[in-house]
Formats: C-alpha cells, structure tokens, sequence
C-alpha cells in the first residue's frame, strides 16, 4: 500500500466516523425537539387557533423528516455506503430544514419577511453551523454559511409589510412561553453539539502530539526517513526486509584518538558534535539518510535511481563543509579537520530489527564490509576518498574530468578479482 492509498483510507474513515457522529447529532436534535414542542404546547389553550395548529403540524412534519435524514445517514455511514460527495447534499438539507421551516412560518402565519427572526427554526443556525465544523472542510463551511445568510437575508427582505395590529396580535403568541421553550431548547442543542465539536477537536489534537512524539521518538534510534514510515504503519514491510542496490559511504576523522587523548570531556564533545552537524547538513542536502554515528565515523546510505550521483554530490558538500569548518579552526589557532571516505555502490540486504521499545535499521552485505573496507584503505593511500568504479559508472562521472585518479585494484576476501577503485583529495599517508 502506497503512503498516498494509506493516507486516502485514514481519511475516508475520518469522514464516515464523523457522518456518523452527525448522523446520530441530527436524530438528538430531532427527538428533543419533538419533546420540547409536546412540552410546550400541552394543555395550551391557545393552540386552538387554526394558524397556531398549522404551525404545530409544519414542526412536527419537519422534525420527523430531519428525524428520517438522520437515520439515513447513520445507516449509509454504518453500511459502508457512505461516499465523499454525499456531504454536500447532506449541508444543503440542514440549510433548507431550517430554511423552508421558517418560511412555512411566515407564510403560515401571514407574517412579514422582518419578522424572520421571531420564528424559532431560526435558533437552528448554531446548531447547523456546528455540524458543518465537525467535518474540518474550510470550503464545505464556507458552503453552508454562504447558504444559510443568504436564505434568511433572502427571507428578511420578502414581502416587506407594516406592522398592522392584526401582525402584532399574532406576533405576541411567538414571544409566549411555548416558543421560547423550544427557542431555550434549540440553544442547548447548539451547546451540546459545540460540546461535541470541541471533543473531537481535542481528541484529534491528542492523537497528532501522540503521533508525534511516537515519531520524535523513533527517529531517536532510527533514520527520519524511515521513523516517518513507521509511523504510518510500515514496521511489518520493514522487518520482513528486502535486498536492492544501494550506495554504502563510509566516513571517519583522521588522527582524532591521538587528538582525543588528554583533552577535556567538554572540548571532545563540542568536536564531535561539531562534526555531525556538517555530515548532517551534507546528507540532508543530497537525500542521503545516515544510518548511525559510531563515534567519529558514520555510516551514510543513498537509495534509488540517482544513488551514485547523490552519493558524489554529497562527498563533495562534505568536503566543503570540513574546509570551512578547518579554516575557522586555523583562524582560532587549532588544528584542521581531515577525514577518510570510502564508497561503494552494489546490492544489500535491508530491514528493521528489535522490539516497538527498541528498533534498530541494519544494513548487511558485502557492498557495507566493501566501502569500509575502502575507508581504512584511504589512511594508506594517500587520498582522503576512496569510491568503487561502481559509483563512478552509476553516476555517469567522467573521472579525469572530475578530479578521480585511478588507483591499484584492491583484492578484498571473498573476491576472485581484484575491485577496480579511484581516489582524489591526495594527503600524507598516515594511519590513525
């Protein structure tokens, strides 16, 4: 499974799980609405009026049939039926219950456009706008509040009317008790479902400090690279291993146990970190991935196409970065930084040992004992990097040109020939 499937399958089941919270959020809204009306309306002698009985038949039909949408969506949400489009459909019937309902009231009622806001389905708007939130899509909120302003701005602005004494008699049965029942209702709907909002929020929030600190804690014995794999869900993929080519480099300070000796722990720890700084910057550069630090050496692995060329690449950022570093060194009055490289480019076996506490990434084969094999080479040499022909030919580098000299093949255990090397960077020979 590819990172870009992984991602499109955590994402379609963020959106069926909350579907179906607001699946279930839409069918409590509409049984504790039903309830507050049965509260509100018994034994109100004042719904005798035919008007006030339409009112009450418009708000039942209404909420069973938000009651109904609600059920449906639960159940294409449970059944695996539910698909990514249906949530604008879904926003646009929220908007329109609340919408058609007020009007209806107008109409019912005969009331004018201006008198919008008395009717209590307007007190839905919190509760609709929460519902979209939940969802985190910026445009689908944008959607649902472009809908639900401009049909109230619509409905505000509709057969403008005086307010007759006939308009004010009906207007004060929508200021009595009974509405403002269900307005208080309606209020404590919008709190519950912002309730809800806010407890997804947080969950959410908690689960991505937790995904990273999973991360930040693998990358602690791991390469970033693949701590962001195993953090997806890789670690299976990863431990079953593979074998394919890789460029294997290999680097080393020159002369730093003889420096080393006598000097105090904080200047040796200053050095060093020093040090794999600059080998971080030149690898992170050139898509290298270090494998580990052992001391003053590292270990540097380039997969891929372009393996060969990143590994050359990055040799020559390090260099870079070893002279700037040994120039600010000689102008302090200290001592410069050499190093020893070593390269080689072939097959390995790759994967991930140990426990879920303790993950280790290995690399074996003869290509690693290879391009360790040329790094100790170089303290004899007479150069300060050593690559195989290998990496050369990978790379499509013209030695000559690019400042490689070829140098006697090197017979290495387990070989019936010798391997065909090039170095640059001449230096005095001396072992460390």
């Amino acid at each position: 499974m590819t990172y870009e499937t992984l991602d499109g399958a955590l994402l379609r089941k963020a959106e069926v799980e909350v579907e179906r919270l607001v699946a279930l959020l839409r069918i409590g809204v509409a049984f504790c609405l039903l309830l507050a009306f049965v509260f509100a309306v018994q034994g109100d002698a004042g719904y005798t009026q035919p008007y006030l009985r339409m009112q009450w038949i418009l708000a039942f039909c209404t909420l069973i049939f938000y009651f109904l949408l609600g059920a449906v969506a639960f159940w294409l949400a449970t059944s695996g039926r539910f698909r990514s489009w249906m949530v604008w459909p879904a926003v646009t019937l929220d908007c329109a219950f609340m919408l058609v309902n007020t009007w209806a009231g107008l109409i019912n009622a005969g009331l004018p456009g201006e008198l919008t806001f008395l009717l209590p389905p307007t007190w839905l708007v919190p509760v609709i706008l929460a519902f979209s939130v939940l969802r985190f899509n910026p445009y689908l909120q944008t959607y649902c509040v472009t809908l639900t302003v401009a049909g109230l701005a619509y409905l505000t602005l509709w057969q403008p009317e005086a307010i007759t004494p006939y308009v004010a008699s009906r207007v004060k049965d929508l200021v009595m008790l009974p509405p403002n029942v269900v307005r208080i209702t309606m209020i404590a709907l919008g709190g519950v479902v912002l309730i809800a909002v806010a407890y997804r929020t947080r969950k959410l929030l908690h689960s991505s400090i937790i995904d990273a600190q999973a991360r930040a804690n693998l990358t602690r014995y791991l390469p970033a690279q693949l701590a962001d794999r195993l953090a997806d869900g890789g670690l299976s993929e990863l431990r079953r291993g593979k074998q394919h080519e890789m460029a294997v480099m290999f680097v080393d300070i020159r002369g730093f146990t003889h420096w080393s000796e006598g000097r105090a722990p904080e200047e040796v720890g200053a050095y060093i970190s020093e040090f794999r700084r600059r080998v971080h910057l030149a690898v992170g550069d050139h898509g290298g991935m270090i494998d580990k630090f052992i001391g003053d050496a590292a270990m540097i692995l380039f997969d891929g196409e372009n393996a060969g060329r990143e590994a050359l690449n990055c040799v020559e950022a390090l260099l870079r970065e070893l002279r700037d570093w040994g120039a600010e060194r000689r102008a302090s009055g200290r001592n410069e930084v050499r190093i020893g490289i070593g390269l080689h480019l072939g097959d390995v076996f790759s994967g991930v040992v140990g426990s879920a506490e303790r993950l280790e990434y290995s690399v074996f084969g003869d290509t690693v004992n290879t391009a360790a094999r040329l790094e100790e080479l170089t303290k004899t040499a007479g150069v300060g990097v050593i690559a195989s022909a290998a990496v050369l030919e990978a790379a499509a580098a013209e030695p000559a040109r690019e400042g490689w000299i070829a140098l006697p093949a090197v017979h290495l255990r387990g070989r019936s020939k010798g391997l065909e090397i090039f170095g640059r960077e001449s230096v005095s020979p001396g072992a460390d």
